[in-house]
């Protein structure tokens, strides 16, 4: 595996992004037009309608399951780089720092850190900003 910089650090998983969001989103309009061709016979309405609730339970599923678990994530990244920050500092990490822009910290290296927090806090940088603020990558292979 290459080592992790800017241009290779986001997750791509192809069975989840490329095979199950896309067959998600085709029955769930298949379902649909079930759905539409079954209007005026009841019982044809009933199981069809129940098909397109279930499906649109699945999508839902599908990007709730993606977001908690990014959200649990986000609040482990936040509580390592503050702990790492006071480490190196001996201060936490400034307040006015959102966990968007934590998160791009988590790629600079010890060297770094406490001189890009401050940039990040004193400008605004953005996550992105930040994560191309980065001279020495410090990978994160644990993301999902």
């Amino acid at each position: 595996m290459a080592p992790q910089n800017y241009a290779n650090h986001t997750r791509y998983v192809p069975l989840f992004h490329a095979v199950l969001l896309p067959a998600l989103a085709l029955t769930f309009i298949g379902s649909l037009v079930n759905l539409f061709k079954s209007l005026g016979d009841p019982q044809g309405q009933y199981s069809a309608s129940l098909i397109t609730v279930l499906t649109a339970c699945a999508l839902l599923l599908f990007f709730f399951c993606r977001i908690f678990a990014l959200k649990a994530q986000d609040r482990a990244i936040r509580a390592e780089e503050n702990l790492r920050h006071y480490v190196l500092t001996g201060k936490l990490l400034e307040a006015r720092l959102s966990t968007r822009q934590i998160i791009g910290l988590r790629f600079a290296s010890d060297e770094e850190l406490a001189a890009l927090a401050k940039r990040a806090a004193d400008e605004n940088l953005t996550g992105d900003a930040i994560k191309r603020a980065v001279k020495n990558w410090r990978p994160d292979t644990y993301r999902v």
